[in-house]
């Protein structure tokens, strides 16, 4: 006997539990109950498929509708795994999507996967009454549980594009958990309704925007992705307003962090990766050992103090890329030497970078100071005379999507 779609998405809810609480990455009581009482099928409808392969352009993709039984299985396995979903093209209307096959387009908006979402609430701190801001929310994911935990009229959502934010505003009313999603410009906040205790940004911004700040309450947390040029080494930075109205932030290096904002430039070595793999470069010892990926502490500084770099992760060593420069350096394996190409050694400024860092006290986490009536905001390890230091670049407009 076939079992109806609520028995089934509440056992595949149920399993999606015990796995992020098997994983070490749920531990929060109160998102436990709300992961289980919310429906995420009511929020993700629909989701794309890349059938391309990497590189191809235009872009193939099919798109799976959850009403449709060919494509149930699959959806239901794709919106219930720690994947991304992607959910909109070119800023398209998301009202009834043809499924099926779809070539060109580039994704606009997506949910970000399940384990990430988990990490930033649980770093919110989320608790009953709090009044919560969220910025980019997308298809409204994260909102919603933020709005489960909080209580009904306490949890808002400001989206720059206008179709996702009618898609997510009618999705959330149906699911009854009294979260709003006004249409609006995410790096002005939400001023109508503030002050927040809670404010979390959906994209990733290269300085914390005034707003914010300014909006965020005494004892109040603000969490965001700090983005770089690169999407290889992001930040996570975490603002509190102490009781006494002080603010204090703090920058972490991150495995993963959110898509930057509109028109946000990221570098890429995919171009790179045919050239690397016929011409390497040209051999020569080195005293560096490759960090490993864990270090984001250095890694986060050399987003900053070795800008301009990427790093393909698909390479079978490691190969780090300077596209704009047209350089590259690859890593070992662990025999003492590099490969260098191109104008600018790659390897040489990541082992001056790594002295750098050492001698500053292998540093995990750093200060931001907003606080400076210019509007720059600057960055340090410590107050040492071998700290690490720089200064976040400023924001640039947004250009408007096209209607």
């Amino acid at each position: 006997m076939a079992l109806d779609l609520h028995t089934v998405t509440s056992r595949r809810r149920t399993d999606m539990v015990d796995r992020l609480t098997a994983d070490g990455v749920l531990t929060d009581s109160l998102l436990h109950d709300a992961l289980l009482r919310l429906p995420r099928e009511a929020l993700l409808p629909h989701a794309y498929v890349r059938v391309s392969g990497p590189g191809a352009d235009p872009i193939d993709w099919r798109l799976l509708d959850g009403s449709h039984p060919d494509d149930r299985r699959e959806w239901l396995d794709l919106i219930y795994s720690d994947e991304s979903i992607l959910l909109q093209r070119d800023g398209e209307c998301l009202d009834a999507l043809p499924r099926g096959p779809v070539t060109g387009g580039h994704m606009t908006s997506m949910s970000t996967y399940t384990p990430a979402t988990i990490e930033a609430l649980q770093a919110m701190e989320l608790g009953s009454g709090q009044r919560y801001l969220e910025l980019g929310p997308g298809p409204g994911v994260s909102l919603a549980l933020a709005a489960a935990v909080t209580g009904p009229g306490l949890a808002t959502g400001v989206e720059r594009d206008g179709p996702m934010a009618a898609f997510a505003q009618r999705n959330l009313k149906r699911l009854g958990v009294g979260a709003e999603v006004i249409e609006g410009d995410a790096l002005e906040g939400h001023e109508a309704r503030a002050p927040y205790d809670r404010i979390h940004s959906g994209i990733g911004v290269p300085c914390v925007p005034f707003p914010w700040v300014e909006q965020l309450s005494p004892g109040g947390r603000l969490l965001t992705t700090l983005a770089t040029r690169t999407p290889s080494w992001p930040g996570q930075l975490l603002v509190t307003r102490t009781a006494a109205g002080t603010v204090e932030a703090v920058l972490r290096g991150r495995p993963r962090g959110y898509r930057p904002l509109l028109g946000y430039r990221w570098l890429n070595a995919l171009d790179h990766r045919a050239r690397i793999r016929d011409a390497p470069g040209t051999a020569r010892s080195t005293r560096l050992t490759p960090p490993p990926d864990d270090a984001y502490g250095f890694w986060l500084a050399a987003a900053y103090l070795a800008p301009g770099l990427v790093r393909d992760f698909q390479a079978e060593t490691m190969t780090i890329v300077a596209p704009e420069d047209d350089s590259w350096a690859v890593a070992g394996p662990d025999d003492g030497t590099v490969r260098v190409q191109g104008p600018r050694d790659v390897w040489a400024e990541l082992e001056a970078l790594h002295t750098r860092w050492e001698q500053a006290g292998r540093p995990e986490r750093y200060r931001v100071d907003l606080r400076d009536s210019s509007g720059s905001q600057h960055v340090t390890s410590d107050a040492g005379p071998k700290a690490l230091s720089w200064t976040l670049p400023p924001l640039a407009a947004v250009p408007r999507q096209a209607p």
